[in-house]
């Protein structure tokens, strides 16, 4: 066995470092809020302090990731072998290193502690743990990952054996039918096939979390976690159909009516009805509030007129789930309502049958197996019957209720990318030559390949916590803020170090990292971009 330098962190000298990292991040919160008005923040000041905000927002999420890494370290008890300590042990000594230097909020963008007006001297169990992330110890962990006995992640995961029985079901699925398929879907700009939709549908996909007496399996927040990690490692579009019928079925849930509940969340957990999110609009972006799309009512319901962009799976759906402003009076999100807006679903030769609606394509990178859509209404019907909730104005709120579950879902979905692109980006290390041996055996490459792993893992402990968090009725808007703040950038640096890996192949088209990374660049954006997910953090800190 290589000598791995420093000395195996424990799950408890991991929980001892724990407190001094929850009082610098104390610190660094009070002194910020001292700066952004006190007891009641500045909007103004808030925004002159951005670079801070964001960079508090970080460091609480590096201090909840660890967190989540010593709760998980202790859960595991006698499952807690030597690729669980060394996973452990980089991830504190990785972290705590750039807690103490500057993490990383972008490329050329950090999170430093003098942004914040405060410094640190870490005790004697911190420094001890920051010499974990030893080349030794990074070395040991790539050949422990290269004989990982058919798991299907690196390292245990730490959930129970019904939850890793839904993983192993959806991974053979994701190996059998999506994999062999998905780089030619992206290549071709192809719509995901039906076949996979129904078979989906008979997996109970869209009816995961729907409660049973309206027709779901009634499973936990955290199975969808897993069923989305693991159709996203296969291919993010297939990863994302369940999305839709997430936010639709959360909406109706918590908003609708008796009425709305029995008649659409059976035909929704059966696949019978594919929905739609229809938000966004040309000049608003991630500002929903001044949506400008109105909604007139008529005699027997609704007129809708207005543009949305950037809809996704517009033309194959049967019923949009539409905000609209219905009170003209309003500049805000106050005058805003969700409808359930029926449509007939497209063809290829004719997208957008439905009267009143017309759309377009917008050419993407990636995510493409879906397609995103330009849409305007002129005068577009809707039934009164199909308000959400039968009042008016209760739209925002309505959505807000479902921020948590759609962040959750994606922290899931860039977990399963980045694991697509570690697991790429291995099997090349293992079968590409160079200089008479494997890529993996140089350490530049095995680094690469080791902080990957290490990285996935926290960003699956964050997630798996948020849906625990979410299961049992907490709140945990921060806690699914943080798992996707963080997620989206595991993703996008797994899928980056994976191409860096293949060489001028991985610029090839014909290789599947070229489509990964083009995946995992959305993570950063959609579902509220890195910027506006750090600034929802930094409020609830500092509020």
């Amino acid at each position: 066995m290589l000598d791995t330098a420093a000395a195996p962190l424990t799950p408890a000298a991991a929980r001892a470092v724990l407190p001094e990292l929850e009082t610098l991040l104390t610190r660094a919160t009070e002194a910020l809020r001292a700066r952004v008005g006190g007891g009641k923040i500045d909007g103004a000041a808030l925004e002159e302090e951005q670079h801070a905000a964001h960079a508090l927002s970080w460091l609480a999420t590096y201090v909840e990731s660890l967190q989540q890494m010593a709760a998980w370290a202790e859960r595991l008890e006698g499952g807690f072998g030597e690729i669980e300590q060394l996973i452990l042990q980089i991830a504190f000594g990785e972290y705590l290193t750039q807690i103490a230097g500057g993490i990383p909020m972008s490329q050329t963008e950090f999170a430093r502690l003098s942004d914040l007006g405060v410094d640190w001297q870490p005790s004697d169990a911190a420094r001890a743990a920051m010499g974990g992330n030893s080349p030794a110890a990074r070395a040991r962990l790539v050949l422990l990952m290269q004989d990982n006995h058919g798991r299907a992640t690196f390292g245990a995961t730490g959930l129970d054996e019904d939850l890793e029985m839904i993983r192993d079901q959806f991974r053979r699925y994701a190996d059998d039918k999506v994999i062999p398929n998905a780089h030619g879907w992206h290549l071709r700009d192809e719509l995901i096939p039906m076949e996979i939709i129904h078979e989906l549908a008979e997996l109970g996909v869209f009816g995961l979390t729907i409660p049973e007496e309206f027709g779901g399996l009634g499973l936990s927040k955290a199975s969808m976690v897993v069923v989305s990690e693991e159709l996203s490692r296969g291919y993010i579009g297939v990863g994302s159909l369940g999305t839709r019928s997430e936010i639709a079925a959360e909406l109706i849930i918590c908003g609708g009516t008796e009425e709305q509940k029995a008649k659409w969340l059976p035909a929704l957990a059966s696949g019978e009805i594919l929905p739609t999110a229809v938000f966004t609009e040309p000049n608003t972006g991630s500002d929903l509030g001044s949506l400008r799309t109105r909604a007139v009512r008529t005699g027997d319901g609704w007129e809708i007129t207005g543009n949305k962009t950037w809809i996704t799976h517009a033309a194959r759906t049967h019923v949009m789930t539409l905000l609209a402003r219905t009170d003209p009076e309003t500049t805000d999100w106050r005058g805003l309502s969700m409808f359930l807006a029926e449509k007939t679903p497209g063809t290829e030769a004719e997208p957008f049958p439905t009267p009143g609606m017309t759309g377009g394509e917008i050419e993407v990178l990636g995510y493409r197996g879906m397609k995103e859509y330009e849409l305007g209404f002129d005068g577009f019907k809707v039934s009164s019957d199909n308000l959400l909730g039968g009042q008016p104005g209760q739209g925002f709120k309505q959505l807000m209720q479902t921020f948590e579950s759609a962040r959750i879902q994606t922290a899931a979905r860039a977990i399963g990318v980045a694991q697509s692109a570690l697991e790429i980006g291995m099997q090349y290390a293992l079968d590409r030559k160079q200089f008479g041996k494997p890529l993996i055996a140089f350490p530049r490459v095995a680094d690469k390949l080791a902080l990957m792993a290490v990285e996935i893992m926290v960003a699956r402990q964050l997630t798996y916590h948020s849906a625990w968090q979410k299961d049992h009725d907490k709140r945990c808007d921060l806690e699914a803020g943080m798992a996707k703040l963080l997620g989206a950038r595991v993703a996008w640096s797994a899928a980056d170090n994976a191409l860096q890996i293949h060489g001028g192949n991985g610029f090839a088209l014909e290789y599947a990292i070229s489509r990964v990374l083009c995946d995992a660049r959305i993570l950063n954006i959609f579902e509220g971009a890195a910027e506006i997910q750090a600034q929802v953090i930094a409020r609830r800190l500092l509020g």
